[in-house]
């Protein structure tokens, strides 16, 4: 049983505290999202929680795209999670409405590629190097300085 109550997820020994912002293109970036497939796509999200462990908190679409902030258990990594629920909006999406497959060649409703990145509750990207800066005993800091890690 997952504890999900506010921002951190308990797990039996794990604790999580991450959202991931999802986007998904639809096949040859074609304006496909009409009220009807919107309406597939959030209906089939709604089950994921339930069924996979993650939670789909909020949903935007756009013609031909999708962003999803969701969270999900560590146990998966983000290319699972994007290829599940790509799988499984596209096949709702194709049983549901049919006539949609006129406009995809092959039977593919997303494109191959995604964008994912984790969104923190505890801050941004610059709060965070500044914290992992600052670890340690205050006299090695400016030792730890000399071997700065540059990507």
């Amino acid at each position: 049983m997952v504890d999900t109550t506010g921002d951190i997820w308990r797990w039996h020994h794990n604790v999580s505290e991450c959202y991931y912002h999802l986007q998904m293109t639809v096949k040859y970036r074609r304006n496909l999202f009409t009220e009807e497939i919107e309406q597939v796509i959030l209906e089939v999200m709604e089950g994921f929680k339930e069924r996979y462990e993650i939670e789909v908190h909020t949903v935007g679409f756009d013609k031909n795209h999708v962003h999803v902030l969701c969270r999900f258990l560590p146990k998966y990594s983000g290319g699972q999670v994007v290829r599940l629920m790509k799988s499984i909006t596209a096949r709702e999406v194709f049983r549901r409405v049919p006539s949609v497959k006129q406009w995809l060649w092959g039977g593919e409703f997303w494109s191959d590629g995604y964008y994912i990145a984790t969104v923190g509750g505890r801050g941004d990207k610059k709060v965070i190097e500044e914290y992992i800066k600052n670890q340690g005993r205050q006299e090695e800091v400016e030792q730890l300085k000399l071997f700065k890690f540059e990507p």
